[in-house]
């Protein structure tokens, strides 16, 4: 994805003992800069970041990675009995390839759990989480956590929309359906109504989404429980699912790194009402059979990362929430001042 790359970013294959993963970085840095690394979500790639990569002071070492079957990374089967630890184990290899010292990492979506993840498992200096995955995972629990049902119905690989899927599959640049990946970006990524420059960079990093079971969505099983299906063993989505996936050990993690937390107030992919939680869908009838309230109710995504991150605070750490007015999923895109203003002050303290 040479041609992808905006002016002042350069990339690099780095090869570790798990895979050969892309890494995109500025070409122009001071010596002994501060290390970050940013990590981006779900069908995406790094190529999200670059106008925050630039934006930042040259005195900031600034690094994102590719995800294994996103971007131009090696594409590896994903083994989501593992939560999100295929991912963060690839990270931090990275990390170790480029000598990097305790960075600050920074993750969007699907990376936010990705970086938690390596916190549990891994010095860092800090966390700036961009609409990051509930500690709980996406779907199929209540407010404390617990599972709504034991299978997690409605939840993982059998959750993504398969004509989504296909046109992803067939590299479908148009905006003729609902579901293309386009519309999806413009509908979802960001608050409608909000455009870029970069729009036509951000089809093309979806686009670079590896498809299949062992990839995104992943693999799915039947179950007794509405909506019919549960999470399976393989692929993206299954990374997620509540049934492989916890955070909240980041309670008891020692040290406790400090956390930037950065939402919109408009976002619609995780959310307490999030368009993609399947018992949101039946709740607005969009998805026929819901079985109410009591059994299914929507996951409140939001509420969950809160109380976990009021639980760190109890626990002796320290945590920031900024929830950004007019935004969507993507505040980084949609409100770069307002990221970067925050990230350099969380730098600056660590």
């Amino acid at each position: 994805m040479s041609t992808d790359l905006l002016p002042g970013i350069a990339a690099r294959a780095v090869e570790t003992s798990r895979l050969t993963s892309n890494v995109l970085y500025r070409s122009e840095v001071e010596p002994g800069g501060t290390p970050l690394v940013f990590v981006h979500g779900n069908c995406s790639s790094a190529l999200f970041w670059q106008p925050l990569m630039l934006s930042l002071p040259a005195a900031i070492d600034a690094y994102a990675v590719d995800l294994r079957g996103f971007g131009d990374s090696e594409t590896a089967p994903v083994n989501a009995t593992r939560g999100l630890s295929d991912f963060s184990d690839d990270v931090a290899e990275v990390v170790a390839a480029l000598g990097l010292a305790t960075p600050h990492l920074v993750g969007w979506s699907m990376g936010g759990g990705v970086v938690m993840q390596y916190a549990l498992d891994h010095p860092v200096a800090g966390l700036t989480l961009i609409s990051p995955v509930s500690p709980y995972g996406f779907g199929g629990t209540a407010l404390d956590g617990s599972l709504l049902t034991p299978d997690a119905a409605g939840t993982g690989g059998g959750g993504a929309n398969p004509d989504f899927v296909a046109r992803l599959e067939s590299g479908d640049r148009g905006a003729d359906a609902p579901t293309s990946p386009r519309n999806t970006y413009l509908g979802t990524y960001v608050k409608p109504g909000f455009t870029s420059p970069f729009d036509e960079l951000w089809v093309t990093s979806m686009l670079s989404t590896k498809t299949g079971v062992d990839n995104y969505p992943g693999d799915s099983v039947g179950s007794e429980n509405w909506p019919g299906f549960a999470p399976g063993t393989r692929g993206v989505l299954n990374t997620m699912a509540p049934t492989n996936l916890n955070l909240t050990g980041l309670v008891d993690l020692e040290p406790k790194p400090p956390i930037l937390w950065i939402h919109g107030v408009d976002d619609v992919i995780v959310s307490d009402t999030s368009l993609f939680d399947l018992n949101y869908l039946g709740q607005l009838g969009v998805i026929p059979g819901w079985p109410g309230p009591d059994v299914a109710p929507p996951q409140p995504m939001v509420s969950q990362t809160r109380a976990v991150f009021e639980r760190y605070v109890l626990a002796g750490g320290s945590y920031e929430e900024i929830a950004v007015e007019n935004c969507g999923h993507s505040a980084h895109l949609e409100h770069p001042d307002a990221v970067r203003t925050a990230l350099l002050d969380l730098l600056a303290r660590v």
